[in-house]
């Protein structure tokens, strides 16, 4: 049996609609898991064009994929930054499960 050839996955090639970078986004906030926020904010960046998010932003781009990969750990401001530049904003709603 021959040797199999595989390519690393890139989600940011699929994502084409606000929509699919909305689905992205909410899974990672509620997952609550900030390396999965950290990279599904890149994955959402690559997906408009990493070049473009660093005009918009005024963050360099290679700075933005540090802090925007699973080992990444962007500062409130760049990720605010990031949201802006994709036309998101953050939101806050109450977990009825968890409400006082």
């Amino acid at each position: 049996m021959g040797k199999i050839e595989t390519t690393p996955f890139d989600a940011a090639k699929y994502i084409k609609t606000a929509e699919g970078v909305i689905e992205l986004l909410n899974d990672a906030f509620e997952s609550g898991h900030a390396p999965y926020i950290a990279n599904a904010l890149g994955v959402a960046a690559r997906s408009e064009g990493m070049s473009k998010i660093a005009k918009k932003t005024g963050v360099n781009r290679q700075a933005l994929y540090t802090a925007l990969s699973e080992d990444g750990n962007p500062t409130l401001e760049t990720l605010l930054k990031v949201m802006g530049a994709l036309g998101m904003k953050l939101k806050c709603e109450v977990d009825m499960g968890k409400a006082a």
